[in-house]
Parts: C-alpha cells; sequence; structure tokens
C-alpha cells in the first residue's frame, strides 16, 4: 500500500461509515472494519503517494517506502494552510477496478483546489503522486468495501443508497501509513 494524506471525518461521519462497514461485513462483504491490519478508519484521501518503482506496493527504505522521504513528506502537510472543515456531498456509489466500492463524493471547486494544492505540496518534496490522486484526475470517495464479488454489487450499492444523499464533514487531517495504519494528525485541515 502507501503514505496517504487523508481527511478524517467528524464523529457523526465517522460513526455513519462505521456502521455501514458494520453493516457490510455482517452481510459477508469485506470493509475497512476488518481489512489488513484492522486499524482503518473512515477517511478522505487528497493524495497517495507511491513508493518510488510506481506500482503503489511499499517496499524497504526509510519508513517503509523507498524514494519516499517521510520526514520531507511531513513536513510539507503541516506547512499547508488549515483551511477549516469541509464538507463533502455524498450522492451514489463508484465501483472501482478490484471490487472496490466508495461512496461517491462532490468535488466542488473549493474542495478541488483544496486537494491540489495538498498534492503540489507533496510533489514538490519530491514524492511521486498515485495517478487517480492528481489534480483533475481526483474523485473525492470515502471506502465502503475492499473486495466486492459481482454478485455482492447490488446489495452493497442498495446498502450506500439507503444512506443517500449524505454529507460527511471533514475535520481533521492525518498523514496515514496504509499498510500498519499508522498515523501522523496534522494541525489543520488542508
Amino acid at each position: 500500500m502507501a503514505l496517504a494524506l487523508c481527511l478524517l471525518l467528524d464523529r457523526r461521519s465517522d460513526a455513519l461509515v462505521r456502521e455501514l462497514w458494520k453493516r457490510l461485513e455482517e452481510n459477508g462483504i469485506p470493509t475497512l472494519l476488518i481489512h489488513t491490519h484492522g486499524r482503518h478508519v473512515p477517511h478522505l484521501s487528497y493524495a497517495v503517494l507511491l513508493d518510488g518503482d510506481g506500482d503503489g506496493h511499499v517496499g524497504g527504505g526509510v519508513g517503509g517506502h523507498v524514494g519516499v522521504d517521510v520526514a520531507a513528506v511531513r513536513d510539507a502537510a503541516l506547512a499547508l494552510p488549515d483551511s477549516g472543515p469541509v464538507d463533502v456531498s455524498v450522492q451514489g456509489t463508484v465501483v472501482f477496478p478490484r471490487g472496490r466500492v466508495a461512496l461517491a463524493g462532490s468535488a466542488g471547486a473549493a474542495l478541488a483546489a483544496r486537494q491540489a494544492r495538498a498534492v503540489e505540496a507533496l510533489r514538490a518534496t519530491g514524492a511521486t503522486i498515485h495517478r487517480h490522486y492528481e489534480p483533475g484526475h481526483w474523485m473525492p470517495h470515502v471506502s465502503a468495501s475492499t473486495g466486492v464479488q459481482m454478485a455482492d454489487l447490488g446489495p452493497v450499492v442498495t446498502a450506500v443508497s439507503d444512506r443517500l444523499p449524505l454529507t460527511l464533514r471533514c475535520t481533521r487531517a492525518a498523514l496515514i501509513e496504509t499498510t500498519d495504519g499508522t498515523t501522523w494528525p496534522l494541525e489543520g485541515v488542508p
């Protein structure tokens, strides 16, 4: 996996996403609730940094990253201006390759500008940004399921749709190492 700059949800929004995860898990559909290390939190990623070989798989090196200077990335993230909490309107479901399903958020001009500013600050450290997080290609989303089989896609979409429309409030931010859940909280919300 990789190092990610994430917006974290307020208590109410976090609880809504965890409730969805729990409902899906009860129906045998995998979510971040138990995926890998089991320490995932509901989040919206601004950027995912690659490990230097372009495939997103973490290798050796400082902090588990090849080509990523974790200290420089952390300093760049901490230096981003605090733009305050942001609301993300969720109107539907998006299905990504390999059966990943997410709540599809809207990318208003202000949110897109905030994300682009964050990506450019991280890129300035020499970090490589995953292509799906490049400004103009980024789609705000919050993971619902990590590996849905085609037969389960209908129930997942229904479970998400039952909660829509939905507004999620992002009130905090952090750098998160997705392979083990290590989290470095940030002072504000970029």
